[in-house]
């Protein structure tokens, strides 16, 4: 299979052409007729000399995501399912941020995107696992999914039709910030993940800036110690969900892995060579981790690491016997955390009506479509 044009850094195309015999002008027009004007088709690409078109279109693929479905919120979250070349189906959810959700002003635009084919870590209370994993996304996927949904909101805005394909996307609203928090374990698809990412905060690619950009992991110790090490300012948050192991592992089973002992150990190795602060994600399941009791271990563990959390009540997921806290449990654990002296938000409602959370709109496509 030729590898996507997608998948590759500004070197790389600089590279190539160079060896066609093209001037070295031609890969930066080339990336921004992918990043900023966010063109799908080869002919699109007017001031390339045809011939180098056609040299671009047998040496490379221009992949763009089947959008299956979008469903919309009140709230203005929307959930896209895509389909990806293989038939696969992969989600992304739009969220309009506000002061309650990553400290962002209410005009800001929050994308969270997939990192694999469904998910091989098993959280109990999470859809994306239930149909298994399947693969891990190539960094064109990852990307593509940003593109997408800029293209989606430029349609959107220009009403649709031929001004909207033609206007350049940099022009249009497009997204502000990225959490690589859907379908599957980020830091298992660690290299994949980082060249997208890489061409994503690129002045040449996307543009989003790093601190922009927020990886989740359910707590693969390695790659977290890995991450560290990396010379770019991404932001890392912590699927945490349970603030002893006894209660962690019962949602995750990658905590019998790595029990919160060793995984607050990496963290600090993160915070220490990083600098960056850490969010704890901490999804309130009713009767589980939401008892007053589970806030002061909370409390400690981001005490320990002068990490904020991010409060969320539970998605409701067909076929799993988990619930959210009623509001005033919610607003009970998050002023109790507070008086710990926590910085806490708590995630009100977003997207629960369009069953936003991670894998939920794929499996109930993937089951109609079996049957």
């Amino acid at each position: 299979m030729k590898r996507d044009v997608k998948a590759c850094t500004l070197d790389e195309l600089d590279a190539q052409c160079r060896a066609w015999g093209e001037p070295p002008y031609r890969a930066t027009q080339l990336t921004q007729w992918l990043y900023a004007r966010g063109v799908t088709d080869w002919d699109a690409m007017t001031n390339l000399p045809r011939d180098l078109r056609q040299r671009l279109a047998s040496a490379y693929s221009l992949q763009s995501l089947d959008l299956v479905t979008c469903q919309g919120a009140a709230d203005s979250t929307r959930k896209y399912l895509w389909r990806l070349a293989d038939r696969a189906l992969i989600e992304s959810v739009l969220i309009p941020a506000n002061p309650a959700l990553y400290g962002e002003t209410s005009d800001r635009l929050t994308l969270c995107v997939s990192t694999q084919v469904g998910c091989a870590y098993g959280c109990k209370f999470c859809a994306s696992g239930l149909a298994g994993w399947k693969r891990n996304l190539e960094p064109q996927e990852i990307v593509e999914q940003v593109l997408a949904v800029d293209r989606s909101l430029a349609t959107h805005a220009a009403g649709g039709g031929q001004a909207a394909a033609q206007a350049p996307q940099s022009a249009q609203r497009r997204i502000d910030n990225l959490v690589v928090m859907g379908m599957g374990e980020p830091l298992a698809n660690y290299d994949h993940l980082l060249r997208a990412l890489r061409i994503l905060n690129a002045p040449w690619g996307r543009g989003l800036g790093a601190r922009k950009i927020t990886i989740s992991t359910s707590g693969l110790c390695p790659e977290i110690r890995r991450l560290a090490a990396e010379p770019h300012q991404f932001r890392l948050a912590l699927s945490l969900h349970g603030a002893t192991d006894a209660v962690r592992s019962r949602l995750m089973p990658v905590n019998r892995k790595y029990p919160l002992r060793e995984l607050m150990s990496a963290c600090e190795d993160y915070l220490e060579r990083r600098g960056r602060q850490i969010t704890f994600e901490y999804i309130l399941i009713a009767g589980v981790n939401d008892g007053l009791d589970q806030t002061r271990p909370l409390a400690e563990l981001a005490r320990r690491l002068r990490a904020k959390v991010n409060l969320i009540p539970y998605n409701r997921v067909e076929g799993l016997p988990w619930d959210r806290p009623d509001e005033p449990a919610q607003e009970l654990f998050l002023a109790a955390l507070e008086r710990l002296g926590v910085a806490t938000t708590l995630r009100r409602e977003k997207g629960h009506a369009i069953e936003a959370a991670c894998g939920q709109l794929r499996l109930k496509t993937e089951r109609a479509q079996a049957n």
